[in-house]
C-alpha cells in the first residue's frame, strides 16, 4: 500500500469511528438507557465535554489551582489554548453546573468581558474545537432526527430549499438539530427521562423540555393527518416508522449545534437570531394562506446553535440583539413569525471588549428608570484579565512569534524556568528577499514577558522589601527564595481587590516590537561571529520602553508608569545572565555531592552528639577541620576569624543548628522510617545545601582565578588565564544553556563589563 493509500485508509477509519448508521426512534431510546450522556441538554452537554478532558494542577497568582484541560485545546494540539485565567474559567464551569442542574441560573446569559488580547477569541475557538471532537466520541455522540415524507403525485413533499430530490435523498434532517426525544408526547418523554435519570450517575439530571421544531412539526402533522384519515390505530408508531423517521448522529460544529454571530454579520434582529422567510418558496408551497415553516432558512445564530452552544462575538456590535435575547434562557423559545414559535435549547455565551459595559451603563444614573436594567440583571459576567504569570506570558509571546502551540506542562518549576529562559531562532526575509537567521538570545523572550507582566501588576499592595519583579516571580512559582528562607504566597497579604491584570502592556504590542527587532540587523560587529543577527534582552527592553511614546493604545499616564517599571526588569534579567556566566565559568569547580554529603553527616553528628563510621567500620568523631574548611572555602559564609582554631563561634554554631540540622530534621520527618539515615535524603532538595551545590559569586571566582582580568574580556591576550577562562565559559554557556557562540559572546561581554567596575 502506498503512502497516499495509507492516508486515505486512515481517513476512512476516522469517518467510520465518527458516524453511525441511522437508527429507529426505539433503538435511540435503548441507546439513551445504555449511555445517558447522549441525551443531555445543551448546558449539561457542554459541561460533560469540559469534564471529560480531565484536569491538571497549575500555579497562578501564586496559588495552586485545578485547571480543566479542555481549555488547553487538547484536541487541536493546543493551537487555541486559553492561557491563564483559570479562576475565571473554573467559575464559568461552576455556572454551567448550576445552569444544567436548574439551580437558579437558568435565566442568565454568560458574558465574557475583558480587554483585547486576553484570550476571549481563543475561548470561542477552543469551545468549538472541544465540542466538535467530543461529539465524535461514543459518550459524546449528538443525535437529531430526519424525516421522509415522500412526494405523492404532483405534490412537492417535504423539503427546505429550492431543490427537488428522490429516493434516499428524500430524507431531510431537522434544520435546528432538534432533540430526538422531542418527538414523544410530553408525558411519555417525562417517563423516559425519569427512568434514565434514576439509573444515571451524577447530580445533574437530563432535561428535555422543548417541542419539535416548526419544520419537524410540519412533517409530523402531515403524517398524522394522512394516517388519521386512513384510520390507522397505532398512530404514533405509524408516524415514527423507520420509513418516515430516523435518528442520526451529527458532528457538532459551526452551523450544526454551534451558532456564532460575528461582529460583521448584518440583518434585522429576527434574521440574525433565527433566519428569514424565503419568499419564492412561500409562493411555491401550497400553504393555504399560512406561512409554511418549510419556507424558512433557519440560518440564524439560535437555529445553528440549537442543541449545544450559541456565541455572540464582539457583542457591542450586536447590543440591539441582546435585548431580544432577554427571555430566551428562561422561556427557551423564539418566534419565526407571529404565530410560529420555535423552542430553543442552547447555552448562550456573549463575548465583548469593555466597550459593551460602557454601553450598558449609559443610563446607570437613572437608577430604577434605566431601560437596560433588565438586560444587565440577566448577564452573568466573567472577566478575562491580562496574564500575570511570567511562564504563561512567555509561552504566549513565543506562540505569537513562532506559531508554537504546545501547552507547557512541567513536573517542577525548574523545568518551566528552562523554557522561560530558552532562546528562539527564526528565519526572516529582508527587503531584498534574502533569508537570514535571527536569534533571540537566552532570556530575551523572558525579558519581554517579564516586562509586560510587571506593567500589569498593582504596586499598591506590595509588602515591604518586595518590588514588582518579586511579585511577578511569586505569582509564577508560588514562593520566593531569600537565602535559606522560602516564603510562600500565604506569607504575604495582597489585596483581594487589587487591579492585577486589569491593565498593562498587551501581548500584541510586545509581539510587534520583537518582530520588528527580528527584521533589523543591529550595528554590532565581530570578526568571526554574526553578532548583528542576535537580539539581546536589553535590545528588547529598550525598544519596548522607547516605543511606548509612539503607541496610540497607551495614555500619557500609562506611558510614564510603564517606563518607570523597566529598570527593575533590567536588573532582574541581568542577574539571570550573570548567573549563567558564573555557572558556566565555575562549572568545572562545582562542589560534588559526595563532599556536601560528608559535610552534612559531620554537622549532623556534631549537633546530635553521635558518632560516624569510617570506611573500615570504625566509630569516629565528627571532624571539626573538615567542617571548618567546607564552611570557609566551599560555603563562603565564614572567615577563619569565626573559629578559635577549629572550634566554631556562636554564629557558626547557630548556622549549623538553625540551617543545616533543622533542614535535615525537617526532611527526615517528611521521609521518616524505621531505618532512616542522613544518606537517605536528597541533599539537592534542601535549600541551604542546594545553594552550595549550584551558586557561586565573584569572590569565589577571584579566589580561584587570581590572574583573571574582566577588563580584557572582550579581546583577551592569547595564552593568558583570561583567554583560557573565556573560552571555557563560552563553551559551557553553549553546552549548558543553549547559547550560540555569538549570543554567549555578547552576554558574557555585557556581564563582565559590569563586573569590571567592581573587580578590584
Amino acid at each position: 500500500m502506498s503512502r497516499g493509500e495509507e492516508f486515505v485508509s486512515e481517513a476512512d477509519r476516522a469517518l467510520r469511528d465518527t458516524y453511525e448508521e441511522p437508527m429507529s426512534l426505539g433503538e435511540y431510546v435503548d441507546r439513551v438507557f445504555e449511555e445517558p450522556t447522549v441525551a443531555s441538554q445543551a448546558s449539561k452537554y457542554l459541561l460533560e465535554a469540559i469534564e471529560a478532558a480531565g484536569t491538571r494542577e497549575v500555579v497562578e497568582e501564586g496559588e495552586r489551582k485545578e485547571r480543566y484541560r479542555f481549555f488547553d485545546d487538547p484536541h487541536n494540539d493546543g493551537e487555541h489554548a486559553i492561557l491563564g485565567n483559570t479562576e475565571v474559567l473554573n467559575s464559568f464551569v461552576d455556572d454551567l453546573r448550576s445552569i444544567a442542574a436548574g439551580r437558579g441560573k437558568d435565566e442568565k446569559i454568560v458574558w465574557f468581558d475583558g480587554p483585547t488580547a486576553t484570550g476571549k477569541s481563543e475561548l470561542k475557538r477552543c469551545l468549538i474545537n472541544g465540542l466538535r471532537e467530543y461529539s465524535k466520541t461514543p459518550e459524546g455522540r449528538r443525535y437529531t432526527v430526519e424525516w421522509n415524507v415522500a412526494p405523492t403525485g404532483d405534490s412537492r413533499g417535504l423539503s427546505y430549499g429550492d431543490t427537488s430530490v428522490s429516493d434516499e435523498d428524500d430524507w431531510y434532517e431537522s434544520p435546528v438539530q432538534v432533540h430526538p426525544l422531542s418527538v414523544f408526547p410530553p408525558e411519555v418523554r417525562e417517563s423516559i427521562l425519569a427512568e434514565v435519570n434514576e439509573r444515571a450517575e451524577g447530580h445533574v439530571p437530563i432535561r428535555v423540555e422543548g417541542r419539535l421544531d416548526p419544520f419537524s412539526r410540519e412533517a409530523y402533522d402531515y403524517l398524522e393527518e394522512e394516517y388519521r384519515r386512513e384510520g390507522v390505530e397505532d398512530l404514533f408508531s405509524a408516524i415514527t416508522d423507520e420509513k418516515h423517521l430516523r435518528v442520526k448522529n451529527y458532528v457538532v460544529d459551526v452551523g450544526s449545534g454551534i451558532g456564532v454571530l460575528h461582529s460583521e454579520d448584518e440583518g434585522q434582529p429576527k434574521q440574525r437570531l433565527v433566519g428569514s422567510w424565503m419568499r419564492g418558496m412561500l409562493q411555491e408551497l401550497d400553504s393555504r394562506g399560512r406561512k409554511n415553516p418549510q419556507a424558512f432558512s433557519y440560518d440564524g445564530v439560535l437555529s445553528q446553535g440549537n442543541g449545544c452552544l450559541t456565541v455572540v462575538e464582539d457583542a457591542a456590535q450586536h447590543a440591539d440583539l441582546l435585548r431580544k435575547l432577554l427571555n430566551v434562557p428562561d422561556e427557551k423559545t423564539v418566534k419565526l413569525d407571529k404565530g410560529i414559535a420555535m423552542d430553543v435549547d442552547t447555552q448562550l455565551v456573549i463575548i465583548s471588549n469593555p466597550d459593551l459595559e460602557a454601553q450598558l451603563n449609559q443610563h446607570a444614573e437613572k437608577n430604577g428608570m434605566d431601560p437596560l436594567k433588565a438586560l444587565k440583571r440577566r448577564l452573568d459576567k466573567h472577566e478575562f484579565g491580562y496574564l500575570t504569570n511570567l511562564s504563561l506570558e512567555t509561552e504566549l509571546v513565543r506562540r505569537e512569534l513562532t506559531g508554537e502551540t504546545e501547552v507547557w506542562e512541567a513536573e517542577d518549576y525548574e523545568e518551566l524556568e528552562e523554557r522561560i529562559r530558552a532562546p528562539v531562532e527564526m528565519e526572516v526575509k529582508d527587503a531584498s528577499g534574502s533569508t537570514a537567521t535571527r536569534e533571540l538570545a537566552p532570556h530575551a523572550v523572558e525579558a519581554a514577558a517579564l516586562y509586560t507582566v510587571v506593567t500589569r501588576l498593582d504596586d499598591d499592595d506590595l509588602p515591604a522589601g518586595l518590588d514588582l519583579v518579586d511579585k511577578a516571580v511569586l505569582f509564577d512559582r508560588g514562593y520566593l527564595q531569600e537565602g535559606d528562607d522560602r516564603l510562600e504566597t500565604d506569607d504575604f497579604e495582597f489585596d483581594d481587590d487589587a487591579s492585577d491584570g486589569d491593565h498593562g502592556i498587551p501581548v500584541t504590542y510586545t509581539r510587534d516590537v520583537v518582530a520588528e527587532l527580528l527584521q533589523t540587523e543591529r550595528d554590532r560587529h565581530h570578526p568571526d561571529l554574526p553578532v548583528g543577527d542576535v537580539v539581546m534582552p536589553r535590545d528588547v527592553l529598550n525598544r519596548m520602553a522607547e516605543g511606548l511614546t509612539e503607541a496610540p493604545v497607551f495614555s500619557p499616564g500609562e506611558r510614564t508608569e510603564f517606563e518607570n517599571r523597566v529598570v527593575t526588569v533590567k536588573n532582574r534579567i541581568f542577574e539571570r545572565q550573570e548567573t549563567d556566566v558564573l555557572e558556566a565559568m565555575m562549572h568545572d569547580r562545582r562542589v560534588d555531592e559526595a563532599t556536601v554529603a560528608e559535610y552534612v553527616e559531620h554537622v549532623y553528628a556534631w549537633g546530635t552528639d553521635e558518632h560516624l563510621e569510617n570506611e573500615r567500620g570504625e566509630r569516629i568523631e565528627p571532624d571539626p577541620l573538615k567542617m571548618k574548611v567546607f564552611e570557609t572555602e566551599h560555603l563562603g559564609r565564614f572567615s577563619t576569624d569565626s573559629y578559635d582554631g577549629t572550634a566554631p563561634s556562636p554564629a557558626v554554631r547557630q548556622f549549623r543548628e538553625g540551617k543545616v540540622i533543622t533542614a535535615v530534621n525537617r526532611h527526615a520527618w517528611e521521609q521518616r522510617g524505621e531505618n532512616f539515615s542522613v544518606g537517605d535524603i536528597d541533599l539537592s532538595e534542601i535549600p541551604v545545601i542546594k545553594s552550595v551545590l549550584e551558586s557561586y559569586d565573584w569572590e569565589d571566582v577571584a579566589r580561584l582565578h587570581e590572574d583573571l582580568d574582566p577588563r580584557q574580556w572582550d579581546d583577551p591576550p592569547s595564552d593568558t588565564e583570561t583567554a583560557e577562562i573565556k573560552e571555557t565559559t563560552i563553551q559551557n554557556m553553549i553546552d549548558l544553556f543553549d547559547y550560540t557562540r555569538a549570543s554567549a559572546e555578547l552576554t558574557s561581554r555585557h556581564v563582565m563589563g559590569q563586573v569590571s567596575y567592581r573587580w578590584d
